[in-house]
């Protein structure tokens, strides 16, 4: 066994130290090392934060002892619970030294080589980098242990990392006061046992990499006409005069029709909100970090945004779709996984996303509402969440109604004047910076965003599945918009829920040639409009339903 070998063997995620500090030399080797990791297109993107001040220990080890907690309650067995409680997983106040190894996500900004598979590709560098560090010390007599029990929000705000570093976690680093028997502390505790020997398989065939495009079957529409006629007849014939019910006589008739009965009943509604980040964001055209969508997914799982209370009051199923967040979820919660990539590229340097990712976004957006479809539900509505996605919809306005961006580009999360002036000199740049095919396909590929290509996919499966198409606010407006360019007879579904205060959506409403029901300056998105506008739809079906005659009530007609 060469030295090398002894030294990688012997390299342990140490949890017990000494209380020996760690001498600067020793130190300074580690982090040469780390520095000679390997680095995706010579980034340099990998960055080290010491921790020598015991009061921000102590804070970090609160943050661990908090999510310890949640880790516990993730098993139901006691037996393992008491397992779990009993092994020690950080050494936070007494290792000498805290290493926070991070990685800089703002070099995606500029055009790096070997990203365009995956911006995952800087994280990885900056493992390779701790594994170096690891090495390193093991070979000087130190050694080194993990801690990625953390809420990473929390820990970066603790730290006051900028929006663009992002920690691997918090290193304890010291010197080992055991070896744990020259093996895993896990497995010298009996928790788990490491494997002897990799796992190593040869691929031999190859399977071909395809995307199926998706077809939407574009039905003949029925002769509604005298359908239409009957159910006009009905509106007509309630007790009051005609056309006194205003917007709620238009939703009766139309949801009618819809449905092709003069008793329409609306059954299992349900609102999706998609979610993804776009690289546009990091161009500051947002008032708010791209970290903020995963926050907001995480609370929208929690039940703590307004779509989950609006939903809740309002008796409407929720689901919520990770299309494409630049965060890695935890397995156990109720998002539905959809990712096509951790956020898009930056249309400012090229395509956001392949020709095929748009194929796959249509794909699984049509997965997902056909699956709703199948529970009862003859009624959904589109909601959506992502930093950055009032420019990409702005963009995507703009190249489909032929309108200069400045009429399409609205504040979004709220940037001022300066910042909305800046949000649309760079939009104008992207838009000039094309030099593709006029081909609508390839320019939703190049300006589109995960989230709402899933959108476009998931609202034509709903028309296919013959569903009332709930449509929220700014971005799921153009969402409908470009799945009217698939199938134009979609908008016979459509009811849109209100008029946001984007300075955009009004415009696409005039050209789609509808009307909304509620106008409240609503721009939050997250499928809110919906869910507020429902018991309007309710009514509308309610008084069509449950309404006497003339006839019924006795009471005299004009």
């Amino acid at each position: 066994m060469t030295y090398l070998d002894e030294i990688l063997k012997s390299r342990r995620d140490t949890r017990h130290f000494t209380e020996d500090q760690v001498p600067d030399a020793v130190l300074e080797k580690a982090l040469q090392a780390g520095h000679w990791a390997p680095s995706v297109g010579l980034t340099d993107a990998t960055k080290y934060y010491l921790i020598k001040s015991a009061e921000i220990k102590k804070a970090i080890k609160n943050l661990f002892l908090d999510y310890d907690e949640k880790a516990v309650a993730l098993t139901d067995d006691e037996q393992q619970k008491l397992a779990y409680k009993a092994l020690k997983l950080e050494a936070i106040e007494e290792a000498p030294l805290g290493l926070v190894i991070c990685y800089d996500r703002s070099v995606l900004n500029n055009f790096t080589i070997g990203t365009v598979g995956s911006n995952e590709a800087v994280k990885f560098s900056a493992v390779c980098a701790a594994q170096n560090i690891w090495l390193s010390l093991t070979e000087q007599g130190y050694s080194m242990g993990w801690v990625s029990i953390l809420n990473y929000h929390q820990f970066k705000q603790l730290l006051g990392l900028p929006e663009n570093m992002e920690p691997l976690g918090y290193f304890c680093v010291g010197k080992p006061a055991t070896n744990y028997d020259n093996q895993p502390m896990l497995q010298q505790l009996n928790w788990k046992q490491k494997q002897e020997v990799p796992l190593v398989e040869e691929i031999s065939i190859l399977h071909e990499s395809k995307v199926e495009k998706v077809f939407f079957d574009s039905k003949k529409e029925i002769d509604t006409a005298a359908f239409a006629n009957a159910l006009q007849h009905k509106i007509d014939q309630k007790t009051k005069p005609t056309g006194s019910l205003g917007v709620l006589e238009v939703l009766a008739k139309q949801i009618g029709i819809v449905f092709q009965t003069l008793e329409p009943k609306i059954t299992k509604p349900n609102i999706v909100v998609f979610a993804a980040d776009h690289g546009i964001a990091n161009h500051d055209v947002s008032a708010y970090p791209q970290d903020v969508t995963r926050q907001m997914v995480s609370n929208f799982l929690s039940g703590g945004a307004a779509i989950n209370v609006f939903c809740k009051q309002n008796k409407i199923q929720l689901a919520i779709v990770d299309a494409g967040v630049n965060y890695d979820f935890p397995m156990n919660t109720d998002l539905i996984s959809a990712k096509i990539g951790k956020g898009t590229h930056s249309f400012l340097q090229g395509p956001a996303m392949s020709k095929t990712e748009v194929e796959l976004c249509f794909m699984k957006g049509s997965e997902i509402v056909a699956s709703i479809a199948k529970t009862g539900s003859n009624c959904i509505g589109f909601g959506e969440m992502g930093i950055g996605n009032t420019a990409t919809a702005s963009v995507l306005m703009s190249i489909i109604l032929e309108l200069p961006i400045e009429d399409c580009v609205g504040k979004g999360t709220g940037v001022n004047k300066e910042q909305l002036n800046q949000k649309i000199s760079i939009l104008k740049k992207c838009l000039a910076n094309y030099d593709g095919s006029d081909d609508l396909d390839n320019k939703l590929a190049y300006f589109g965003g995960f989230e709402i290509m899933q959108m476009v996919g998931g609202m034509l499966q709903a028309k296919e599945a013959n569903m009332l198409i709930l449509v929220d606010g700014f971005i799921c407006s153009v969402a409908f918009l470009i799945a009217s360019k698939k199938n134009p007879s979609i908008i016979k579904n459509a009811i849109f829920c209100h008029s946001s205060a984007e300075q955009g959506h009004q415009k696409i409403l005039d050209y789609l040639g509808a009307r909304s029901i509620l106008q409240l300056d609503l721009r939050l998105g997250e499928g809110t409009g919906c869910a507020i506008a429902f018991p309007i739809i309710e009514s509308a079906v309610a008084f069509l339903n449950d309404m006497a005659s003339f006839e019924s009530a006795g009471v005299s007609g004009r």
